[in-house]
């Protein structure tokens, strides 16, 4: 498959990074698929979408034009046996066995030109492939939250991955408007790794009771970043930084300093998820 015969996009998983993904490709002018099995997450994701552009139309940076047919692009679907397309990008949980599952069914209703990518932020590529009959044809392609602003984009290569569709991804993100750097398949890949301690080490603060939460976030504001790591990690999901850094000790061989978090893993289990429950390490209303 290359760039010039890419005509759709699937994107798998209504969440907030799978709605910005589907935007994206959308207001590139794509036919746009949004699935997810949960219709209350599709119409939520229609609403994100709608708000998204909304903002940009106050900044000036849409029309409301672009907005109309940005919309119309999208399709929102709830039938797995619906999701054909040029390629197909999976935005959902991070497990394993999840992903495998879920490709697993996509090769067999798909066509063999049909590219796999995965948003995982650290499950390794070459571990996913391992379980599909074509892993040639999966490439990682990880994205940013909120994955309607960000630029950059990892394109990342498992053992399998045919190079081929590793330069296609690489070119069809750059078309989307982004950022692409191709990475090796590695724990984390490049921007996971690096940052993982950014928001170990301020929760191994807290836990040893140096500073609170906001005390941590206005030191690191301070210093020059746009936002303290508690704050971030609201905005992307406590639920799914937690997630991450899980994954990710036990690639590294439960290697200490990617220990997760036991305060991290509290407000997991009491539902505090950040921004999009209303509660994480703040409170939104």
């Amino acid at each position: 498959m290359k760039l010039e015969n890419i005509q759709s996009i699937a994107v798998i998983g209504a969440g907030t990074m799978g709605a910005g993904i589907a935007q994206v490709a959308a207001m590139s002018g794509y036919s746009t698929f949004l699935f997810d099995i949960n219709e209350q997450a599709l119409l939520k994701s229609k609403e994100i979408i709608s708000k998204n552009l909304e903002k940009g139309i106050e900044k000036g940076k849409v029309s409301e034009q672009q907005k109309e047919e940005c919309l119309s692009k999208i399709t929102f679907v709830s039938d797995l046996l619906k999701l054909k397309a040029d390629v197909i990008i999976e935005a959902v949980i991070e497990k394993l066995q999840v992903k495998i599952d879920l490709f697993s069914k996509l090769e067999e209703i798909n066509s063999e030109s049909t590219i796999f990518a995965t948003n995982t932020s650290s499950i390794p590529i070459t571990q996913i492939g391992a379980g599909l009959r074509f892993p040639n044809r999966l490439v990682g392609m990880h994205f940013f939250n909120p994955a309607h602003i960000m630029k950059l984009v990892e394109v990342i290569s498992g053992v399998a991955t045919d190079q081929n569709v590793a330069v296609t991804i690489k070119q069809l993100a750059e078309k989307l408007g982004k950022k692409a750097v191709m990475a090796k398949d590695s724990p984390g890949f490049i921007v996971n790794r690096v940052a993982r301690h950014f928001y170990v080490e301020s929760l191994k603060i807290a836990e040893e009771g140096v500073a609170d939460f906001e005390a941590i976030d206005k030191l690191v504001e301070s210093s020059g970043f746009k936002m303290g790591p508690f704050r971030l990690m609201d905005l992307i999901g406590v639920d799914t930084n937690f997630s991450v850094t899980t994954s990710m000790f036990e690639s590294f061989h439960y290697d200490p300093k990617f220990r997760p978090s036991r305060i991290q893993q509290q407000k997991v289990d009491a539902g505090h998820h950040g921004k999009k429950t209303g509660k994480g390490f703040y409170e939104y209303k």
